[in-house]
């Protein structure tokens, strides 16, 4: 059997890889971590760090520059074929899961299913493609004892995410710090649990300032967990994030099904509800109804006042860039924002450090004294140091401008419910990714030795990288029931289509994810996202079941793809045996 190479051993590196392996492919997985689980690597949780909904990135120029925390439906997060024990004092968190529970589940995993298969503290440092066999060469270094090696594999599969490379502004890097003359510590928010005791020891309890750079999620994590451990915190941010919160923990039929997916408009209309709820006057005030609703009684169960810089926020509806709070916690970021523990300057914009070398200078001209600075400034594409120009160019992995008439979004006017959709401000790009289904290059297609898992924007990451690395497989085991585009040219075609959608779905948005992350963006509606997948493959979608009015409030249960394999092979099967009648009745009609 071919062998495949796994650049990044996150969750989407682990369930791929496992996939393929029962499948019976020759596995490899690289990872520079130390550990697996990607973000939930032991190297990368620290205390207070919890599981968000929703993930968001900013980009500066064409790098990101915000940060990033890992997502999923409320309180869950796993894998079909592995049980998750559930969050502990839920009652208290509203079910939130804790970054501990996240690295440990993904240490099991890798420990039952892909033992000696993975290789860790690598780092890839070229992918390129043999001149004359066509096989991928992957040039890489043994981190611990700086050993270079060259592999040859026939397959490769990306999963290295979009947080996994670090940005960090010119203005605001340790040179620039240096330059200035700032000695307090300067590092990126990813590095926070490596340098935490340093911190600490550095910053005594009320006594000195640490500044956060960014109001994204992460922020907020890390300015709770100093603030708790009586540091005194000020954040720099111009518009944070739009969040969800509800005074009592919501239930399972709201939290874990596709209530909010047929509220939030897909490509392609399935059902009747979701055409109604869309594409009819009375459908769409419903629908803007309920996520205005949702904002302000977000707002009201943390107590946020009207002149909070809080209540400066992106869209529930429009937007990507949100969280879930739950029910908050008393040590909660916002519980100590109302205490006004937390010390907030916004909307504001860090320009550099200051001239006096004692802190950092706003856009405004003002200045911030600071013992440290912690830079929430998001992460850049990890794909652009894997490769060099001319294989970037050749798979199509960097954003194409658009190639379609503007007129292409017109295809959606019907669509009642984006209807008035928020000023985007000229500068943002239109460019967007070439990926097809957001897990092949479309100009690779139909070499069928080239995949990518886990760059889709969504908020269901555990079952959707599943469905997806079965996508994939079949994709590679180049099964005959597998849907896919003819020619390289007519994916293409698609990914415009999919980029037209997007840009009409997200105004904006498409400038906060970096390339390595917005291979496609199915945000509220995943279980759509999974359907088109699924569908691709002839197997059954809207697994859920219930009736015509009750099936928006099932339960998306893991266990309705636990038998994908089993199902693929039934119709690899299915299909041998139809080519073999094929060949018998063909043979019969010759003699």
């Amino acid at each position: 059997m071919a062998s495949v190479c796994i650049v990044g051993a996150g969750s989407a590196g682990l369930i791929t890889a496992k996939t393929l392996l029962d499948d019976g492919f020759e596995v490899h997985v690289l990872t520079r971590d130390r550990s697996p689980g990607g973000i939930w690597a032991e190297e990368r949780v620290y205390p207070g760090l919890s599981l968000n909904k929703c993930v968001f990135f900013r980009i500066c120029g064409t790098l990101t520059s915000a940060l990033v925390k890992y997502f999923s439906v409320h309180g869950e997060f796993r894998f079909s074929c592995l049980p998750m024990p559930p969050p502990r004092n839920a009652k208290v968190t509203g079910g939130r899961l804790a970054g501990d529970a996240m690295r440990l589940y993904m240490e099991k995993f890798s420990a039952r299913f892909l033992e000696g298969h993975v290789r860790y503290q690598i780092e890839v440092l070229n992918i390129s493609r043999h001149p004359d066999s066509g096989k991928w060469i992957v040039d890489l270094k043994d981190i611990q004892g700086s050993v270079i090696e060259q592999l040859t594999f026939d397959k490769i599969v990306l999963c290295t995410g979009g947080c996994s490379r670090a940005y960090t502004p010119p203005s605001l890097s340790p040179m620039s710090a240096e330059a200035a003359g700032f000695s307090g510590l300067v590092f990126h928010s990813s590095q926070f649990k490596a340098h935490m005791e340093s911190l600490l020891m550095r910053v005594q309890p009320n006594s000195g300032v640490i500044i956060l750079i960014g109001g994204g999620k992460s922020a907020q994590d890390i300015a709770a967990c100093l603030v708790n451990q009586d540091r005194n915190v000020t954040m720099v941010f111009d518009k944070t994030d739009a969040f969800v919160a509800v005074p009592v923990p919501l239930p399972d039929f709201i939290r874990k099904s596709r209530f909010l997916a047929v509220l939030s408009p897909h490509i392609n209309l399935r059902t009747r509800l979701e055409r109604f709820l869309h594409t009819t006057k009375f459908g769409s005030m419903i629908t803007r109804g309920f996520w205005s609703f949702l904002t302000w009684s977000s707002f009201f169960t943390f107590s946020i006042p009207a002149s909070s810089p809080f209540r400066n926020a992106h869209s529930l509806f429009w937007g990507i860039r949100t969280n879930d709070e739950g029910v908050g916690s008393p040590t909660g970021f916002f519980s100590l924002i109302k205490e006004k523990k937390i010390n907030v300057l916004s909307p504001s914009r860090a320009a550099g450090f200051a001239a006096n070398g004692k802190g950092i200078l706003l856009e405004d001209g003002r200045t911030v004294d600071a013992d440290a600075v912690f830079l929430c400034t998001g992460f850049t594409s990890s794909w652009n140091s894997l490769f060099d120009e001319a294989t970037r160019d050749e798979l199509g992995l960097g954003r194409q401008l658009p190639s379609l008439s503007t007129d292409a979004e017109r295809k959606w006017d019907d669509y009642i419910s984006l209807k008035n959709p928020p000023t985007v401000c000229p500068e943002n790009t239109t460019a967007a990714s070439s990926i097809y289904r957001g897990l092949v290059p479309a100009r690779n297609l139909c070499k069928r030795d080239f995949a990518v898992n886990g760059s889709v924007f969504t908020t269901n990451n555990g079952y959707t990288f599943e469905v997806a690395s079965h996508w994939i497989s079949s994709y590679f085991l180049s099964d005959p029931f597998l849907s896919l585009p003819s020619t390289a040219d007519d994916a293409l075609v698609h990914t415009q289509m999919t980029a037209a959608w997007l840009r009409r779905r997200y105004p904006g948005m498409l400038s906060w994810v970096n390339e390595s992350y917005s291979s496609g963006i199915a945000f509220w509606n995943y279980p759509q996202l999974v359907d088109d997948l699924l569908e691709d493959m002839g197997l059954p979608i809207m697994r859920g079941g219930r009736n015509w009015f009750t099936w928006p409030f099932k339960v998306i249960d893991l266990r309705e793809i636990e038998h994908l394999h089993d199902e693929r092979l039934a119709k690899r099967l299915l299909s041998d045996v139809d080519q073999g009648r094929s060949f018998t009745k063909s043979a019969s009609n010759e003699r």
